[in-house]
């Protein structure tokens, strides 16, 4: 898997990193405050939109690829025209850091995350307020649709990951973090399930439905940043601080491969919308765009079989826990293109790549117990979890009421107090007449 383009033209960490439907173009955010679009096309001009005051966290395009939304650490979101002209509307989103902003599946609404503690949602037409979600008692990291559109799932630094209902607005569950927080999250094309990529190091897929740990996997040596659910739901590609791109096979469980292209952390990945290639960006200011043929692979495992290409959208069904200790380095040929005014190629170091499945430790799946009272006993240690987590949702919620409450109360007291000076300053003057 050599990366096929290279792109180079941000200043600083490219944050965020996106496809256009039509596959011509590619939108990054980065912590230069500047929007990039590449176009896939070689020796292709690129354009570099300008307009945020600070660091862009975030950017996705719309369905149709007619428009380009960003967030900022200006606190505010823009929508711009992906073209020469680089025209874009700005609102104020938020209160803070605006974390994540993304397009609803019919691309007539946007969600937004904020370290304001709040995941937002907006219509696209006029970028008219809608509603607010307010449980999260941190910063709210991440924030996506479902692909139907009728959920939200949210992730913050307060250790939880929320699932709206966007009718009713109400959270129908909170799945709990316990050793980190999760970076990014995003919903499985199925919809029956999410990925979560987090701060332990580790990647999580849990069944929506259910409320249950799919998989768990324990790869990355370093916090993973970000991730991507290939469209047919067979692969997921991950980013990490360990400078790693990894590419896991969900069906079956496992780990297929490591990328190595870029110096340092790897903060974001993505998909493009047919899956024939995916993009990453990291802090080298590098974005590399990687062709994917995993179907056609040999996995290295001694067998010669080859990967078989499967249709459908199929989720992980199976609980399994996958680590793997750090692949032997295999060197690949690139090929480098000079691509646009702003793209040059590689100079320094070339990526490589390690097939993963022959050093990863086989897949742990939970045994069956053999005996009734074993079986029990578990059932017991499952329902006490559970309504444990139960008590703690109820807590958190408790908590938010509380801090809403004590808000009011302040909002009470100050109104009192300007009541009581306003009133002694009306005596003084009295006295003094």
């Amino acid at each position: 898997l050599p990366f096929t383009l290279h792109f180079r033209g941000h200043r600083d960490t490219v944050t965020s990193v996106d496809f256009s439907c039509t596959m011509k173009q590619i939108a990054t955010g980065s912590s230069d405050s500047c929007v990039m679009i590449w176009n896939m096309k070689p020796q292709t001009r690129a354009y570099r939109f300008d307009g945020h005051k600070d660091a862009v966290t975030s950017v996705h395009f719309s369905p149709s690829g007619h428009l380009v939304a960003s967030a900022s650490r200006d606190k505010s979101v823009r929508l711009w025209v992906p073209s020469l002209k680089a025209e874009s509307t700005v609102f104020k989103a938020h209160t803070a850091t605006v974390r994540s902003v993304s397009f609803s599946g019919d691309g007539q609404s946007l969600v937004t995350a904020s370290d304001d503690k709040t995941v937002k949602v907006w219509t696209v037409h006029r970028q008219k307020f809608l509603f607010s979600l307010n449980q999260h008692i941190n910063w709210v990291r991440c924030a996506r649709f479902s692909p139907d559109d009728r959920l939200i799932v949210s992730t913050s630094d307060d250790k939880t990951i929320k699932l709206w209902d966007k009718n009713s607005r109400e959270c129908i569950h909170s799945f709990y973090e316990y050793a980190g927080y999760s970076n990014h999250v995003d919903f499985h094309p199925s919809g029956t399930c999410i990925a979560a990529a987090s701060t332990d190091n580790s990647v999580k897929v849990w069944d929506i439905r259910s409320h249950k740990m799919l998989q768990h996997y324990q790869v990355h040596s370093g916090i993973v940043n970000s991730l991507s659910f290939h469209p047919a739901g067979n692969f997921l590609i991950t980013a990490s601080s360990d400078s790693t791109v990894k590419v896991l096979d969900l069906l079956e469980g496992k780990l297929l491969y490591t990328l190595h292209g870029h110096q340092g952390p790897v903060t974001c990945v993505a998909f493009s919308k047919n899956g024939e290639y995916f993009a990453s960006g990291g802090n080298d200011e590098q974005l590399l765009v990687w062709k994917t043929n995993f179907d056609a692979a040999e996995f290295g495992d001694g067998t010669g079989q080859q990967h078989r290409s499967r249709s459908g959208t199929r989720a992980p069904t199976a609980h399994i826990t996958v680590s793997s200790e750090p692949a032997q380095r295999s060197q690949v040929r690139t090929r480098n293109g000079n691509l646009s005014r702003l793209g040059r190629s590689q100079t320094h170091g070339k990526p490589s790549i390690a097939s993963s499945t022959s050093n990863a430790h086989p897949p742990y799946t939970a045994p069956l117990p053999s005996h009734p009272q074993e079986s029990a006993s578990e059932g017991g240690l499952t329902s006490t979890l559970e309504h444990i987590i139960g008590q703690l949702d109820i807590l958190t919620q408790t908590v938010s009421i509380l801090e809403q409450r004590l808000t009011l109360t302040e909002d009470k007291l100050k109104e009192c107090l300007e009541n009581q000076m306003e009133l002694s300053a009306r005596l003084q003057s009295r006295d003094e007449a």
